[in-house]
């Protein structure tokens, strides 16, 4: 079994940014211009679990998971990085970093 802790480590820390940043995203003034970064931060968050729960498995999907999860945090961290917001900042921190993780786990 080949289990790579560190992809699973930035898989956990980026999902739980991504439920961090969206649940303050709908405390926002403008919430309706945070729609886009709402979205993709759910998204992120449930690939990132899905990716873990392989991962924690030895699935042979695993790394079919991984590329997935890497492409989605580079978007949700894209997103992210467009607003000024610490927790949105912080989110595109913790999507990079995943997706760095992602990307060698996949490879």
């Amino acid at each position: 079994m080949q289990i790579n802790q560190k992809c699973i480590d930035a898989c956990n820390h980026c999902a739980v940014a991504c439920h961090t940043c969206s649940a303050a995203c709908l405390q926002e003034d403008d919430v309706k211009a945070m729609a886009r970064c709402i979205e993709l931060d759910m998204d992120c968050a449930a690939m990132c679990q899905m990716a873990v729960a392989l991962m924690a498995r030895d699935s042979d999907y695993a790394k079919q998971a991984c590329r997935l999860c890497a492409e989605m945090c580079r978007a949700c961290g894209e997103e992210c990085q467009k607003h000024e917001a610490d927790h949105c900042q912080q989110c595109a921190k913790a999507c990079f970093a995943c997706a760095e993780e992602c990307e060698r786990m996949a490879a």
